[in-house]
Parts: structure tokens; sequence; C-alpha cells
């Protein structure tokens, strides 16, 4: 979200200078149908506001969920199609699917910058119905950040203290309380407090996508919503950034959702998958259920990580690794394979070592009756 508020700050800091002349799934269908919202505020007025929502809620909720740009339209094109989905507090959910599949638009469904076509969505205690006027959403906004592709495209002030100042202070904190709120972000993101000072365009790759990302973290989202963060990355870079955000999850409780084109980057944290493909999310699940559907996985536009093709080769030969689950890391399924080996071989060697003992037993047998 916040990488949206500077696209329109410049958008507006252009206008002004030019006026100037200076220049699946299993996913359990939603219960209840939704209602035709009365187009005002937030939540439609007359109706009954939605319950808060306590621990075992969920803090996404989307209903039968439609999408079309241009609706109405000669150039309407559908994106999202009867989409359910729920969403647990504190956890952190992968979103992979092909181009064209809708991750981008559900991801933007979710804080507002588009309204459902159809159905409805739900994100903490704010509801989002069609045909609504486009309502106020700074408190949502807030509470939920949105870092696009590429975010570090939309770092433009001279100073990365200034470009993390930029959300708090937009949504109404005092200065200094923005600059701890910054302060806050870049250790959150594993970087030095020095760098503050610095200009973005001075930074590596890989600190400039930290400060981007620290950008939105500074206004102190509940939920974090990212766009493959981790696309041009080097591999090093990539696990340090997805176990940055592995601990915003674990340690300080907020939900984070990624889309990643890398299933098997993500495999060692995600709580939960979600697949879109064709506009609808064919698969809900954790990592064990989406190894169940590897097969599937081509046909929905999402290569199959190797970790899964080398489980089913695996469970194929010894049918006792079946029963365990998954394992999320190639260290864990080296030592499960290793000891199942272990197993197999022992069990393997008994009846031999059975046979040993029994002919050593012979001649004594033997001795026993020659001396009776």
């Amino acid at each position: 979200m916040i990488g949206w508020m500077k696209v329109n700050a410049r958008k507006k800091s252009n206008s002004e200078a030019d006026e100037s002349g200076r220049k699946s799934t299993r996913i359990d269908p939603a219960t209840g149908g939704s209602e035709a919202a009365a187009p005002i505020g937030i939540i439609p007025a007359g109706n009954p506001q939605p319950t808060s929502m306590s621990e075992g809620d969920p803090a996404i909720r989307l209903t039968d969920v439609d999408y079309t740009y241009q609706a109405g339209s000669p150039f309407a094109a559908a994106a999202l199609h009867d989409v359910n989905i729920r969403i647990r507090k504190g956890t952190l959910v992968g979103i992979a699917g092909g181009t064209g599949s809708g991750k981008s638009t559900l991801l933007q469904l979710l804080n507002g910058l588009l309204l459902p076509t159809g159905g409805s969505v739900e994100v903490l205690d704010h509801a989002l119905l069609p045909n609504m006027q486009k309502p106020k959403l700074n408190t949502l906004r807030r509470r939920i950040g949105l870092s696009f592709q590429f975010p570090e495209q939309h770092l433009f002030e001279d100073t990365v203290e200034k470009d993390l100042m930029f959300g708090p202070l937009n949504f109404g904190l005092a200065r200094e309380e923005a600059r701890l709120k910054a302060v806050g972000a870049m250790k959150s993101m594993g970087l030095d407090e020095a760098l503050l000072k610095r200009h973005p365009l001075t930074l590596s790759g890989g600190q400039m996508r930290k400060v981007a990302i620290a950008s939105v973290l500074a206004a102190g989202p509940e939920i974090v919503m990212l766009d493959e963060p981790t696309a041009t990355l080097d591999s090093a870079a990539r696990r340090e950034l997805i176990a940055l955000l592995a601990r915003l999850c674990r340690e300080e409780g907020r939900t984070i959702l990624m889309v990643t084109h890398r299933i098997e980057e993500l495999m060692e944290v995600a709580d939960e998958w979600i697949v879109m493909h064709e506009g609808r999310a064919v698969f809900q699940g954790d990592a064990d259920e989406l190894a169940d559907r590897a097969e599937e996985l081509e046909h929905w536009g999402v290569a199959v990580p190797e970790q899964f093709r080398c489980w089913a080769e695996w469970t194929a030969r010894l049918p006792q690794l079946a029963a365990l689950p998954l394992p999320r890391t190639a260290e864990e399924m080296a030592k499960r394979i290793e000891e199942a080996v272990r197993g197999f071989a022992e069990r393997e060697s008994e009846p031999e070592d059975e046979q040993q003992k029994e002919s050593e037993k012979q001649p004594n047998r033997e001795r026993s009756k020659a001396h009776a």
C-alpha cells in the first residue's frame, strides 16, 4: 500500500511541476450467500456488521468473490471467479499460480485498491462489497501493508529515512513517532540504522529490496502482503529475506501473504498454500496436501518442486515413508530416507541372522545325541 501511495505522490508532484512550468482444492464453500450492498461506507448502513474476529476466526475471508476489470464496458475482462478463501491470523501463506492466474488482483482486493464485482471480501473488521461508493480506507490500509513487485522502484526520497517515514506521516503520526517507526522497521528487516541517512540508490540490490519492504512495515501493519518479493534476488538473498519474513510471522504475530513462482523457497516456512488458476482458487491446504496433488500443478501453470518428485520416488520404493509427513527441507528428507533404508536393511538381515543361529545350533544337537 505504501508503494501505491508513493506512486500517486509522484504523479501529483509531476502534475504540479508541469503546471508551474518547472517539470483447491479442498476449499470449503462459504456458508451463506452474499447480500447486495447499499452503496455507502465500508459497511453498509442498516446491514448487520460482521462480528469481530477472535483468535480462532480468519483474518481474511473471501466469499464467492468475482472481479472484472472495466465491468460493463466492451473491454470487460474477468480476472477472478467465485473465489472462496479463509486465512487465519498469524500464519504465513504462500500464493502460487501461473502468469495471469489472478494472484496480483487478489492482493489488490484485500487492501481495497479494487472492490469486488461479486461476492464479499472481509479483512479484519472491514467488509468490501460490490457497488459501494469508494470508501475511505486509511484505517484498513494502515493495518494491511502491500508490497508490489520490484518495490525498490517506489523508493523516491533522497534518504532511506524519509522513504520509511513517508507512510507513517501520511497516516497522521508525528514526525518523531514516524522516525521511531522507521528505525523499528529497519531492525525488523535486519538492516543497520546507519543506512537511514544514505540515499536509496547507493544501497545494494538486496538492501534496496529490504528497505522497500521496511517502508511497508513502518506503518505497523497486522497483515503484510508481498508480490514476488524474491524476484531477481540471488539464492542467498532469497533465503535471508524469507527467514526475515518468517520471523515477522512467528515472533511478531503478523499474517504474511507471499506470492511466489517458486514453491520450494517457501516449503520450510509456509503454514498453508493457495494456488490460483485462471482466476480461481483451485487449492488451499498445507504442503502435504499440495504434494498429494503434485500431478495437477503443471496443469495449473506451477512448476512441480524437485522436493515433491524426490519424495514421491522414495515413497514408491519404501512404502513406509508414505505414512510420514512431507519433509520441509532437503536435510530433513535425507535423514528420513537414510533412517528408512537402514530400517529396511535391518529387517532384511533378520532372517539371515536367524538362519545363522539355527545352523550353529545344529552341530550342538548332533553332539548331544551322540553323547546320549
